[in-house]
């Protein structure tokens, strides 16, 4: 059974909830119809600014003329042979492309998987072979995945973790430096040497890896201070630094990949979301003597590297080049930025933004009540979300005190669109504020 024009969001709520497990959270309960650009129409036929991009997954925008192009031709020769029986060029063009501008240590290689989490679990696994280490480090607050092993990194318990049982062995988490809330670059360093002393021989760790900007942790910003001692921690004792650009990469920070901005290298990047313009595909590129560790066959998967999704990954390294997306990214940041300051400064809204944050269009702001960074306002942030979609603005919260309202805006909006999108966000927030002091 499809949907009808009988059908309305409440009716296929009802649906998903009679069909789909509540494990799969919905955070809007309205159901897309279509999309283009920066706007996503309902199946009702309300229209919505998109300030999601699908989480960073249309940096180019939904359903880009190129990317659809790509796709439609490939799809006119043939959908898939798995490539571990039958290789096609598309895949050998996106590889070779992305080792030439991937900013690891070279020469570089690299393999395509499905999904973040599949590309995180395979860098773990490259790390392992090419070390012949177990131990893993990653940080509070970050976010690698709903695999048992992207759980195991992942610095939150709730509701990644909860209730899931045991976690695979010698992961280990150091503290987020997030100087907003009194927490230093010196400080997890300090913390590293003595869990050195204290937990784990360094000699038993395989890999650390780290988020450039934390994604579900509340876009925090990894200072180029932390990122070059860990490389030069990796480089001591021997260690695999592992750089998940999952949400980061492609654009969205206005840099190919966020890494650029510290001037770090690491060793192994992974990548997904918008590296193909909404379809599934993932990628683990890396120092070429240690991607090519494990023996033929301990690496792949039946769809990674999908006939569809390396056209439309080829179309999408396009489309970024050739409407210079990394400079846009800057643009649409500094509107949205200065928008938000123009809030943080109202009376209306005096003491509410506590923190905003970004590097280009990837940014965020956090909500407090009192203008204290030690009072989160996840309240606050549920109904704003809440609120600005009843105005048609698609807006996605994060953090893991859940007061961090996120914006990903693909990168081919307007400057029109994302300004009107500011605006309906103001007039949410100031109702949500004032309906709490009437």
């Amino acid at each position: 059974m499809g949907v009808t024009a009988a059908d309305s969001n409440a009716a296929l709520q009802a649906r998903r909830e009679a069909a789909v497990p509540r494990g799969l959270g919905i955070q809007l309960p309205v159901f897309a119809a279509k999309a283009e650009n920066a706007e996503i129409t309902d199946i009702e036929g309300k229209r919505y600014i998109d300030f999601g991009a699908g989480i960073a997954v249309v940096n180019t925008g939904h359903l880009h003329p190129k990317v659809k192009a790509a796709v439609a031709a490939q799809l006119e020769n043939f959908s898939h042979t798995c490539i571990q029986v039958m290789p096609y060029e598309g895949y050998i063009r996106l590889a070779e492309r992305l080792n030439a501008v991937v900013p690891t240590r070279g020469p570089r290689k690299t393999v395509f998987l499905t999904t973040g989490a599949e590309a995180i679990e395979n860098a773990v696994k490259i790390a392992r072979h090419h070390t012949g280490r177990n131990g893993v480090i990653a940080f509070s607050g970050a976010f690698h995945g709903r695999t048992l092993l992207g759980m195991a990194l992942t610095g939150k318990v709730v509701p990644y973790k909860a209730g899931f049982g045991s976690m695979p062995g010698e992961v280990f988490h150091l503290p987020f430096p997030v100087a907003y809330h009194g927490k230093e670059v010196e400080q997890t360093l300090e913390a590293l040497e003595v869990m050195f002393r204290a937990d784990v021989d360094p000699k038993r760790i395989a890999a650390m890896i780290i988020e450039p900007v934390q994604g579900e942790g509340g876009f925090y910003i990894a200072q180029a201070e932390l990122l070059a001692g860990i490389r030069r921690i990796c480089d001591e004792h021997g260690i695999v630094m592992i750089v998940d650009e999952v949400q980061t990469g492609f654009a969205r920070t206005g840099k190919l990949f966020a890494i650029e901005h510290s001037g770090v290298q690491p060793d192994i990047i992974t990548m997904a979301k918008s590296l193909a313009g909404g379809f599934p595909l993932s990628a683990v590129t890396g120092k070429a003597e240690i991607m090519d560790s494990p023996m033929a066959g301990g690496l792949g998967g039946t769809y990674g590297g999908n006939p569809l999704a390396c056209a439309a990954g080829n179309a999408v390294l396009d489309v970024i080049e050739e409407e210079g997306l990394c400079a846009r990214a800057d643009q649409i940041g500094e509107i949205i930025v200065s928008a938000l300051k123009e809030m943080q400064a109202s009376n209306s809204l005096r003491g509410v933004i506590g923190d905003i944050r970004g590097l280009g269009a990837m940014v965020a702001m956090e909500l407090v009540a009192g203008d204290d960074a030690n009072r989160p306002d996840p309240d606050l942030t549920k109904a704003l979300v809440a609120r600005a979609a009843q105005k048609g603005l698609v807006l996605l919260s994060c953090g893991v005190r859940g007061n961090v309202i996120r914006f990903l805006v693909p990168l081919t909006a307007s400057d029109s669109l994302v300004k009107e999108g500011m605006g309906i966000l103001g007039e949410a927030l100031r109702e949500c504020v004032a309906e709490r002091t009437a």
